[in-house]
């Protein structure tokens, strides 16, 4: 057994509370406790938040979040089990189990929100500002922003009730048929998980990444027109409850979510799109370097030095452990429970749920980190990206279960400061030129998938969304068509999209579970880079002010945040010095190409 093998999570802290004969059935306690108190809190506060003084509300808060707290654990532990196993039965039951019973629960407390939404302004004004409110007062303003939103209680139940067997079961179905997709890469060998076989387009050979992806597309014919049903049906559901809420337009609800505004969301895409020649110059760059006349969508994130960089999981996490040291004593010793408190899973599974992410769980216990590491140079870059948001979520605890998340738009900016911090320790240690160029290129694409990639995605997703709305139900090819449509806009005449690949919008996990969620992507990156300069600016002065941004969590609108290390949310031309800042890495890393070129 590696040492990676052995990386794998302990999920009991989130059931240490409650004493029982198995996990299933401290989930199943968890979620009784959490029910009953539901079942208090309704007696005593329905039809009554009207009543409420400042001390009354404090005091009904904290019950919420008690309430939030025994819920919190139990689902997180049953969403958690389903993702490191994805296959067994048991976890599938479990997760469905935890969601119905947290969705009862929820539809108890709901007349709270609407209670409170419906005050006047005044009368809210005044409770708000009671000593003490802070642990909830930045979620009581953001709850108001939905009141002309809101439906009747009772159709608020009903909406509640259902989405159990609507949104939410449609979202796990997908899950689980994308983790069950395998790969058939040679003949004769064992398929693979589609997250495997993906890693294959970073091969430095071309006739591998085209067989590749090649293989994957064949994978994907199978179950193509279930996940487009699946698409479809959310897109309708999407559209129905848009419509009653009242929701102007697709995206609106989502801009809500994340305290930005329509016009500043808008100024963004249009700010990215009208850059997109910047990535369109490195495909060029590099079809020089791989010695094509233009690339394939297959030929994109291939590896340019020949003889890539393993880095084993104890090499990696020493790297990933030294930077978040260097930045921080108190940053370097979070990270550190991450590794030592068994609450990362990272060995890659063939029923695992493929990616990596961070879960906050609940602020009483600490995030979980799930990865899916393969000894690349670039898992070492995706550890720190996790143990960046692991790190955010860990210090913002401290707000409490109300205020410990931030909104997408900010979500970043940890995970993406963090991946730069590791960047340049790799670069640093770097010292063959075409290993360097390698990792330049490899740090370009990075950006260009996460600034004008996600843009792109934005695109594809506000097209489906219109055309659903406006053509009734897609077809596969119709899928096909608006993705490569919105692909081909950003790629221009750098990148040969291929036939097969129109059908690779159908894994996309975001589209199906989280509508409207890759902008925030690339107003996170961009957000992160500047703060992320200004740290190669100023070094450690920026520091105490950037950690004090993480541990405010969602206590605070993102453009305080901002300001709290000296960024200018508000500023039109922000979004354009950020892709400055972009431009100015391809250029770096065009400079070495050239070297290179003119060196064979």
């Amino acid at each position: 057994m590696s040492a990676l093998d052995e990386v794998t999570w302990n999920l009991d802290d989130l059931l240490e509370i409650v004493e029982a004969d198995s996990p299933e059935e401290a989930v199943t306690d968890l979620l009784d406790q959490a029910d009953q108190e539901a079942e208090e809190f309704a007696s005593h506060y329905e039809g009554k938040v009207a009543e409420l003084d400042g001390r009354g509300l404090m005091k009904a808060m904290k019950y919420l979040a008690d309430i939030s707290d025994l819920a919190g654990r139990a689902l997180n532990y049953a969403h958690l089990r389903f993702a490191a196993d994805t296959a067994d039965p048991a976890n599938g039951a479990l997760l469905q189990l935890g969601s119905e019973r947290a969705t009862a629960i929820q539809t108890k407390l709901l007349f709270f929100d609407l209670e409170w939404a419906a005050l006047d302004d005044q009368r809210a004004e005044e409770l708000l500002e009671t000593p003490g409110l802070d642990f909830c007062e930045h979620h009581l303003r953001l709850e108001r922003r939905y009141r002309d939103h809101l439906l009747s209680a009772p159709e608020e139940k009903i909406m509640t009730e259902l989405s159990v067997t609507g949104g939410g079961a449609w979202s796990r179905l997908f899950d689980e048929l994308t983790s069950s997709i395998r790969v058939d890469l040679e003949s004769g060998e064992e398929p693979v998980s589609l997250d495997i076989a993906l890693s294959g387009l970073h091969n430095p050979d071309r006739d591998t990444r085209r067989a590749t992806a090649e293989a994957v597309t064949e994978s994907l014919k199978p179950g193509l027109r279930t996940r487009a049903y699946v698409f479809n049906t959310l897109l309708q559901e999407k559209a129905t409850k848009d419509r009653l809420r009242s929701y102007p337009h697709w995206l609106a609800t989502r801009n809500l979510s994340n305290e930005a505004s329509d016009e500043s969301v808008q100024a963004l895409v249009e700010a990215v799109k009208g850059r997109y020649e910047m990535a369109r110059s490195w495909y060029r760059t590099k079809a020089k370097l791989l010695e094509v006349d233009r690339l394939a969508d297959y030929d994109r994130m291939a590896a340019i030095a020949t003889d890539e960089q393993k880095i084993e999981w104890q090499q990696g996490r020493d790297i990933v452990q030294e930077a978040f040291s260097s930045l921080a004593p108190e940053a370097g010793d979070i990270v550190e429970q991450f590794f030592n408190g068994r609450w990362i899973d990272a060995p890659p599974g063939p029923d695992k749920r493929g990616g990596a992410f961070s879960a906050s769980t609940v602020p009483s216990v600490h995030p979980y980190v799930m990865l899916n590491y393969t000894d690349k140079r670039r898992d070492v870059l995706t550890l720190a990206h996790e143990l960046g948001h692991g790190l955010h979520q860990k210090l913002a605890a401290s707000q409490g279960i109300f205020h410990q998340n931030t909104p997408l738009t900010v979500a970043e900016t940890a995970s993406v400061f963090a991946e730069e911090l590791v960047f340049g320790r790799l670069l640093e240690a770097e010292k063959d030129p075409a290993s360097r160029l390698g990792l330049l290129s490899e740090s370009v694409e990075g950006q260009i998938a996460t600034i004008f990639r996600q843009i792109a995605m934005n695109q594809f997703e506000d097209r489906v969304h219109t055309s659903r709305r406006s053509e009734g139900e897609l077809s596969v090819e119709r899928f096909g068509e608006l993705w490569a449509e919105t692909q081909a806009e950003m790629l221009g005449d750098s990148v040969e999209i291929t036939e097969g690949y129109q059908t690779w919008w159908s894994y996309v996990p975001h589209f199906i579970g989280s509508p409207g969620y890759v902008y925030a992507y690339s107003y996170g990156q961009l957000l992160a880079l500047s703060v992320y300069r200004l740290y190669e600016e100023r070094g450690d002065e920026i520091v105490p002010g950037y950690l004090e941004m993480l541990a405010a969590g969602g206590s605070k609108s993102p453009e305080e945040l901002g300001r709290l290390v000296g960024v200018d949310l508000t500023d039109p031309a922000f979004w354009d010095n950020g892709l400055d800042l972009v431009a100015g890495q391809i250029e770096a890393a065009q400079a070495a190409a050239d070297a290179v070129i003119s060196s064979r």
